[in-house]
């Protein structure tokens, strides 16, 4: 699981098994948030989450409100046979949603890393270790860039 900002620069991230809902683990991926401020404890709430329908809970819902994050989860979608859910319906506002590409657009730069696609190491240890150099390899790209992501073409002399 993997936590962005607005500008799809990686928070926090929590690994874990393939076999335990992401839902679940959403709640620990938001305690890895510390942004650091000029002084003081550093931020370690969002002021508000994006994500898709898949975290559409009324547990992870309550959880974001006692925290005060306000939230952007479309409800999922149900069969015209099922009866409407009780109380007032939730709405997502297509203008926030759209952001969300940000999250799948970090989740490409990090599919730039073979590695990570393709888990081959068997200890957990070593593969955390290289998604933390993954991670920071992407911030740094985003924050530094190279001349050639600038689009600057370098004159080469030959050689004589």
């Amino acid at each position: 699981m993997l936590v962005v900002d607005g500008n799809g620069l990686p928070l926090g991230f929590h690994l874990d098994s393939t076999t335990t809902a992401e839902v679940r683990l959403a709640e620990q991926t938001l305690d890895t948030i510390k942004v650091p401020r000029p002084r003081g404890r550093p931020r370690q709430r969002p002021a508000r989450l994006v994500a898709d329908r898949a975290y559409d809970g009324s547990a992870f819902r309550r959880a974001l409100r006692r925290r005060g994050i306000a939230m952007c989860i479309p409800p999922k979608r149900r069969p015209a046979r099922w009866r409407p859910k009780r109380g007032r319906p939730v709405l997502a506002r297509r203008e926030v949603y759209r952001e969300r590409y940000k999250v799948e657009r970090s989740f490409a730069w990090l599919g730039n890393f073979r590695r990570l696609i393709v888990r081959w190491e068997h200890l957990s240890g070593v593969y955390r270790s290289f998604f933390t150099v993954a991670v920071l390899l992407v911030c740094l790209r985003r924050v530094c860039p190279l001349p050639m992501q600038l689009g600057v073409a370098r004159a080469v002399s030959p050689a004589m």
